[in-house]
């Protein structure tokens, strides 16, 4: 388990801003975790910052200041910390920039913001009509699963004030969810297609290549629809066999919809997105459930 700092304890915070070395605070009450991000005090501001380890205890005690508090996201695990020191060294980037980098997702201090869902509640309609019975049946079927407003109304094919109406009487439960919810599970069991003899084996040296667990580069040479996207799906399928996560880089965001049809025909549900075209509320979803390990892939 990481380090945890008590109460007090004189901690390093790394920052984001142009600053030359890591600063000294205090740990807050309740104390903090290697890896935290937490809210600290800069002047007569409060920045972002991320727990780097014990404080250096080369200034001032009596003028170190203590953290404001620790925020409601998965700490910065160790092997990202490892990788930005590394990435920093080796591009020359100072590591504030390199946390600035990790870090560019909306309203990441903010409380968890929340969403309106709609779920079976209580009861029959007052007065029934088709409508009303269609949204009451698509709730059945799915098993006390919520929708939002616009999802539930789509499924049952009625507008949204049915739903709304239902709400009212108790028959549709309203509800507040956080909004950054995990994505759904994606099964690298679901069969792909039939692979042909040379895809066969870039596949599997792909999937050797990740059950070494080492760094390796391969370039996958193949004219186009000659089948490389399916080889790199059998490697991704393999990296989710084992537990672990997946980022996968398209060349232009035009390639994105039809990159997505085909996970999801692979493994069954559709990968987290990051890229220029998705809103900031799905950034900061995005970001959020890939530090808790609820984002499985991850299509740039």
């Amino acid at each position: 388990m990481d380090e945890h700092f008590d109460e007090g304890d004189l901690v390093g915070v790394l920052t984001a801003e142009p600053l030359d070395r890591v600063l000294d605070y205090k740990a807050p009450a309740g104390g903090c975790w290697l890896g935290a991000y937490v809210e600290v005090p800069l002047g007569p501001r409060k920045v972002l910052g991320v727990i780097w380890g014990a404080g250096r205890g080369d200034w001032d005690l009596a003028k170190v200041r203590s953290v404001n508090r620790v925020l409601d996201v998965a700490p910065m695990r160790a092997e990202m910390r490892d990788f930005l020191e590394k990435a920093g060294a080796y591009t020359l980037t100072p590591m504030s920039i390199m946390l600035r980098l990790a870090t560019r997702a909306p309203g990441l201090s903010d409380p968890p913001s929340m969403r309106k869902v709609y779920r079976l509640g209580q009861g029959t309609p007052d007065r029934a009509t088709s409508a009303r019975t269609r949204v009451v049946e698509t709730l059945v079927e799915y098993g006390g699963v919520g929708f939002t407003l616009k999802e539930l109304s789509e499924l049952a094919g009625v507008t949204s004030s049915v739903v709304k109406g239902l709400a009212k009487q108790g028959v549709v439960e309203e509800c507040d969810t956080p909004r950054d919810v995990p994505y759904l599970t994606l099964d690298p069991g679901l069969p792909g297609k039939e692979l042909t003899e040379d895809q066969a084996v870039a596949a599997a040296q792909l999937q050797e290549g990740l059950k070494a667990k080492r760094y390796g580069t391969v370039l996958l040479k193949g004219v186009t629809g000659s089948g490389k996207t399916e080889v790199y799906l059998e490697a991704v399928a393999e990296c989710l066999r084992q537990g672990r996560q997946a980022l996968v880089l398209l060349p232009e965001i035009a390639l994105t919809a039809e990159f997505l049809t085909r996970v999801k025909a692979r493994f069954g549900a559709d990968p987290a997105e990051w890229h220029s075209g998705v809103t900031m509320t799905e950034r900061r979803r995005c970001w959020r459930m890939v530090g808790q390990g609820e984002a499985q892939l991850v299509v740039g």
